[in-house]
């Protein structure tokens, strides 16, 4: 892959490109067609030849901070189910895993900053940035619609009046072409001296956060939602029929909150995520906080279709990646380190304190409703963690023990839909002896 983020100048670069597949900004030259992809190699970029101040400067902790973020989500995705306390919330409150998201999404803010220093062609590069969102949305809808049938199937294939309409890529796709729009088409051209003319410079980009969530706030706590029923499969019998009882405005609980009812209409209970989070609540299983069998009181909505990457908290996903764009505008316009880092603290800090205020009176912290206090807790602790990674690497200069990290992040997309994805196992999985049980998976115990 060519290229990685450069800490140069606005006059040292010729244009930047965000590759999506690394999920990096080089100083490259466009190429015609429309799309960063891999395999562009960065050619020469002028500058003086001796001069210090022009020398580049990789921005490695971004990588670093990818990388990471891969590795706990491999880790939560294949630990979790032993160990409960880093596996997703069932609903309210936060866990280790439910920072993997949130964190992705911060970071494309961050690369978008850099991706956008100079636009020359603001319809060019919509045009380009749109073609690369779509791209990613149906990477998404063949990796996690249903395609494939998991690591011990060897068929796929998807019924389209079934397939799985949202996911993780899906949702990084949305934030990224609104946030990347905004950085195109909103961005000012004020002078940028202290951190309030830079809150000046960006102010239509944080009026549109500020709108999206507000539109998000009145959607979750002032949308009436009925009674619904719904329908499943159950060994034994062809379908069976639960009835919700609801006939709430603003509730936030499993069965009756704005998020479901949104994507039940818009979408249809049939292209939502049939194995819910909530299935593990204490409503619903027997050994929660992990998956086991129904109690014998569970509510009717326990074995309801819920997507945790639907249309309405995907709108509040934007306001992670805007708050991400905003801490890349300071790598962008402030050249200390010390500067920079400040400037990244005392946000971090005043969003985890809100956080935590809202919390505590009541907007509690929801990864499957991505509520406000959980967009600004996750956003402080990226920003948090993000100026730590800062200092060890690029301040400090300790790239050495980062170095698998830093890797992991630039291949981070590969990882994810080779690893996370089930792809690579799946794979192997279609070599096998005479029968598909005697394959290296079932050696080595993947997916026995």
């Amino acid at each position: 892959m060519g290229g990685s983020y450069e800490l140069v100048r606005t006059d040292d670069a010729a244009g930047h490109v965000l590759d999506l597949e690394a999920g990096r900004c080089a100083a490259v030259y466009p190429k015609g067609g429309g799309g960063g992809g891999g395999g562009i190699a960065p050619p020469p970029v002028p500058s003086p030849p001796s001069s210090p101040a022009s020398a580049r400067q990789r921005l490695v902790s971004l990588d670093v901070f990818r990388g990471i973020t891969v590795l706990l989500m491999i880790l939560v995705d294949d630990a979790g189910a032993f160990l409960p306390a880093i596996n997703h919330s069932p609903w309210d409150g936060v866990t280790l895993a439910d920072f993997v998201m949130p964190f992705f999404l911060f970071i494309v803010g961050v690369a978008l900053a850099l991706a956008y220093k100079r636009v020359p062609n603001k319809l060019e590069a919509t045009r380009k940035a749109i073609l690369r969102a779509l791209k990613l949305f149906c990477v998404g809808l063949v990796l996690q619609g249903g395609f494939f049938h998991g690591v011990r199937s060897l068929t796929f294939g998807i019924d389209m009046e079934k397939i799985r309409l949202m996911g993780i890529l899906q949702r990084i796709a949305i934030a990224y072409i609104v946030t990347a729009l905004c950085e195109i088409w909103l961005k000012g051209d004020d002078d940028v001296d202290s951190g309030f003319d830079l809150l000046k410079r960006n102010r239509y980009q944080l009026f549109i956060g500020l709108i999206v969530m507000i539109t998000y706030m009145g959607f979750l706590y002032g949308t009436y939602v009925p009674d619904w029923e719904y329908r499943i499969s159950v060994p034994g019998s062809t379908e069976k029929s639960f009835f919700v009882k609801c006939s709430v405005r603003g509730d936030t609980g499993p069965g009756c909150n704005a998020v479901g009812m949104i994507d039940r209409k818009i979408l249809g209970i049939q292209h939502l995520y049939c194995r819910p989070v909530y299935a593990r609540s204490k409503q619903c299983s027997i050994n929660s906080p992990q998956n086991g069998p129904l109690r014998p009181d569970a509510p009717s909505w326990c074995q309801a279709p819920f997507d945790p990457e639907g249309l309405l908290s995907s709108v509040m996903a934007i306001v992670t990646c805007l708050i991400g764009l905003q801490y890349g505008h300071v790598i962008v316009h402030f050249q200390k380190h010390k500067e920079r880092i400040m400037k990244w603290l005392i946000p971090s800090f005043s969003m985890l304190i809100l956080a935590f205020s809202l919390d505590f009176f009541g907007m509690h912290m929801n990864k499957p409703l991505y509520t406000v206090s959980y967009a600004l807790a996750t956003a402080g602790a990226a920003g948090l963690l993000f100026a730590g990674i800062y200092a060890l690497v690029d301040m400090y200069g300790h790239r050495r023990p980062t170095a698998v990290m830093e890797w992991m992040g630039t291949h981070a997309l590969m990882i994810y839909v080779l690893i996370a994805c089930n792809i690579l196992p799946i794979f192997i999985h279609g070599f096998y002896w005479r029968e598909p049980k005697n394959n290296l998976l079932r050696l080595i115990g993947v997916g026995a």
